[in-house]
């Protein structure tokens, strides 16, 4: 157990200087360049090229790029044009972007509350949002205690179900959708106290929606709790949400009520400034049974 705790929290020291460090070695895997690089040549050509064309272009043979074409275009990141057979790109690219820019965005609108609650709470504070069926984190601020929670820089994680940041995104989705997400996903067991029975997942989930916060307690790291809580969008979908991660050796009753109060005070803020809410029932969400 106290090997399992010294992984989840990080006692700072000051850091020695480190010398003649070794890179490692970059592998680079050739599909991926050529249809990198078949990107990029259509991304010059707003009225689309042929596949003769792309083929003199890239210096590949016409076989190969119609390989990599076909593979685009089934998953949507080119498409081709029926009256002159010429290829250009596809929505989902669009998509990608303007998802990277919602991102940006919300990162940059909550960044003011996310240093406050960092401030006022001293604890490492996330956001996340939901790329497809993954969880992302798109920013994190650390604890300026000496002993903190070490969760990363970010990133995907496959803990959707285990996190506070998940639970908080899951709770509002249709029962069908949250069946799909875990379904994919999985529901790994991390801790001794990751839930990973459908039923008492939906229970919690009920018990979030209720109390408009979610909590894991020591679910996805031993001797970490985290606390966190929807953002809202005009529109009034879950768009994002926040946690609060502190070591379980800070935590007693008033301290845990202090800091619930002050995530879903910094959810409640950021929505308001994407112009929503945090409160269901004023935006007229329909709450999953």
């Amino acid at each position: 157990m106290v090997s399992a705790v010294r992984e989840a929290i990080e006692i700072t020291t000051p850091s020695a200087g480190l010398t003649d460090e070794v890179q490692p070695l970059r592998r680079k895997i050739q599909s991926v360049e050529r249809a990198l690089s078949l990107l990029e040549l259509l991304a010059e050509a707003p009225s689309g090229i042929r596949l003769n064309d792309i083929s003199k272009s890239l210096a590949l043979n016409v076989s190969t790029c119609h390989h990599l074409l076909s593979t685009l275009v089934d998953r949507g990141y080119v498409a081709q044009s029926r009256r002159d057979r010429a290829y250009f790109l596809g929505n989902k690219v669009v998509e990608l972007s303007g998802s990277r820019m919602r991102q940006f965005n919300l990162a940059d609108t909550a960044i003011g509350d996310l240093r406050t609650l960092n401030d006022e709470t001293g604890e490492t504070v996330h956001l996340a949002v939901l790329q497809g069926d993954e969880l992302v984190t798109i920013a994190v601020l650390d604890s300026r205690h000496a002993v903190r929670v070490v969760s990363g820089q970010g990133g995907k994680s496959e803990a959707i179900h285990a996190t506070a940041t998940g639970k908080a995104m899951l709770a509002w989705l249709p029962e069908g959708e949250i069946d799909r997400i875990i379904k994919r996903s999985g529901m790994n067991r991390f801790t001794d106290k990751t839930i990973t029975d459908r039923k008492a997942l939906m229970e919690e989930l009920r018990q979030v929606r209720r109390n408009g916060f979610s909590l894991d307690n020591e679910e996805f790291q031993p001797g970490v709790i985290c606390v966190g809580a929807a953002i809202r969008d005009h529109a009034g979908a879950v768009v994002g949400a926040i946690s609060c991660s502190l070591p379980t050796m800070r935590v007693d009753a008033q301290r845990l009520l202090t800091v619930e109060t002050d995530v879903k005070t910094a959810a409640r803020t950021i929505s308001e400034n994407l112009g929503g809410t945090v409160d269901p029932e004023v935006d007229g969400v329909s709450l999953p049974s």
